[in-house]
């Protein structure tokens, strides 16, 4: 089987390179190898691979920037996805649309259902939705599948960011009124290798269990961190409202999402977040071990 991946140096494609299954042929692609927003490329990449699965992981998530980007926010997350899905049915492949929470927006109390109206709050969540509309719209038999708060042991993320603020400063102040759950990069390779085998049509949500805010996960990185021996000592962590901490783009202040779905499709139950963030940070102190 030969698999198209875009987006191969961002937090997911790095997880799917690491994590390939054998007897799959995984050609990765990113901006330097593959202009998505340039058709003819597409084309021309898919004429010369003819791959049986296309992975659309690239994206634009620059959430703050896109506000004032509208226009290279909506040519990546949209034009984009458009383009592989009108090629989708001509090159005969099966198409996987990463998207996102942020097309929500907030107002619920309860998990967001797969079909729930989506009413995204910014540029990037009306970008994604727009790609995942027009991906719906020429390629029905492809799947869409947004998670949430991605993080890995590649690139930057919140984890990431979260331990090197708590290693130079003396206190942190961190968003405790906005809710989602953490997922981590492998939980959703994992679930992308089964839809693979499966190839299920539709949307998808898929996200650890539990639920959290920022607060509480930055408080549960310092305390795996630290029995870890990824940090040397504890530091103050204060509870910030979003309005303390002003941002261009709106965030959902609750953005959980229903996975039932998926897990009846996988058969099993997606881990909870705090275990995979132990896992991650067991990935990255075996890194700093080897490196």
């Amino acid at each position: 089987m030969k698999i198209l991946l875009t987006g191969a140096h961002g937090q997911l494609g790095s997880e799917l390179q690491a994590t390939c299954p054998a007897g799959i042929t995984l050609i990765s692609t990113d901006r330097d190898t593959l202009d998505i927003t340039d058709p003819q490329q597409v084309i021309n990449a898919l004429e010369q691979h003819r791959p049986d699965v296309v992975i659309n992981g690239a994206a634009y998530t620059a959430v703050d920037k896109a506000e004032t980007d509208t226009a290279n926010a909506y040519l990546i997350n949209h034009a984009a996805a458009q383009t592989f899905a009108a090629q989708a049915a001509l090159f005969d492949y099966y198409l996987l649309q990463i998207s996102t929470d942020f097309v929500f927006d907030g107002l619920q109390s309860t998990p967001y259902l797969p079909n729930a109206v989506a009413k995204p709050l910014g540029v990037y969540g009306a970008s994604k939705l727009a790609g995942e509309q027009a991906v719906q719209a020429a390629s029905p038999s492809a799947a869409i599948v947004r998670t949430s708060w991605l993080y890995s042991a590649y690139g930057n993320n919140f984890v990431k960011t979260m331990l090197r603020l708590m290693r130079e400063r003396d206190s942190l102040g961190v968003v405790a009124d906005q809710i989602g759950t953490p997922t981590w990069t492998g939980t959703l390779a994992a679930t992308l290798w089964s839809f693979i085998a499966q190839k299920p049509q539709g949307i998808f949500h898929c996200a650890d269990n539990g639920v959290a805010s920022w607060y509480d996960f930055a408080v549960a990185i310092q305390e795996e961190a630290l029995a870890l021996g990824l940090l040397d000592k504890a530091i103050p962590i204060k509870p910030l409202r979003t309005d303390e901490y002003p941002t261009p783009a709106r965030r959902p202040a609750f953005s959980v999402m229903d996975r039932r779905a998926t897990e009846a499709l996988l058969g099993y139950t997606l881990p909870h977040w705090r275990t995979s963030l132990r896992q991650m940070l067991t990935q990255l102190k075996q890194q700093h071990v080897t490196a």
